[in-house]
């Protein structure tokens, strides 16, 4: 692919981030997307043969996205609880975050999966986040900066919690006390008691 065809590419997926966020998944259509971007239904399908290729091109270049900043945030040698902190910061903003976000779309996304009996791309990221907690929890606790006896449960447990309160966050009322509240709850559970 040439370098003006990839410009074109992500040129329709950066268009199509918006009406993802604007509409969700399930009712966007080819002829939305061809608006957005100002193209013919034929220069959109030389990229994307339907939505759910677009979406899920859409979800890629958003997971690829770097917050420039976070390199900075950590210390050369973070700690595993530097790591945890951060990664509740990250967290947190995606609740909070009201508008922009891609958060109904995978939903509804992940619903049309499940129906279809497939693995959703959902579980896919919590099973990721899981292993990634878990991890950071084992290292944390050998190193003395946790007590944690069972890694993989509590590592479920702050993924079902912190993926409840982006639900919530959407459907009803969720403030940032709430949020740093849940957070605390998690940190005091982990860290060691004396």
């Amino acid at each position: 692919m040439g370098n003006k065809s990839i410009q074109k590419k992500n040129y329709i997926i950066e268009k199509a981030n918006h009406v993802f966020v604007k509409k969700g998944f399930r009712s966007v259509t080819m002829k939305d997307i061809v608006e957005a971007c100002d193209i013919s239904r034929g220069g959109l399908y030389l990229y994307f043969d339907s939505t759910e290729s677009i979406f899920r091109a859409v979800l890629e270049a958003e997971s690829a996205k770097v917050d420039p900043g976070l390199a900075r945030k950590l210390s050369d040698k973070p700690t595993n609880n530097d790591i945890l902190t951060l990664f509740f910061y990250e967290q947190k903003k995606a609740i909070l975050e009201r508008r922009g976000s891609l958060l109904v779309a995978m939903y509804e996304y992940s619903f049309e999966q499940h129906e279809n009996k497939e693995k959703t791309l959902l579980s896919n990221q919590m099973d990721a986040s899981v292993k990634f907690l878990e991890d950071i929890l084992k290292k944390g606790t050998e190193a003395g900066e946790f007590s944690v006896d069972d890694h993989r449960l509590m590592a479920q447990n702050i993924v079902y919690t912190l993926e409840g309160m982006k639900l919530m966050s959407r459907t009803s009322f969720l403030n940032e006390e709430d949020v740093n509240n849940q957070l605390v709850l998690i940190m005091k559970s982990i860290l060691p008691k004396n």
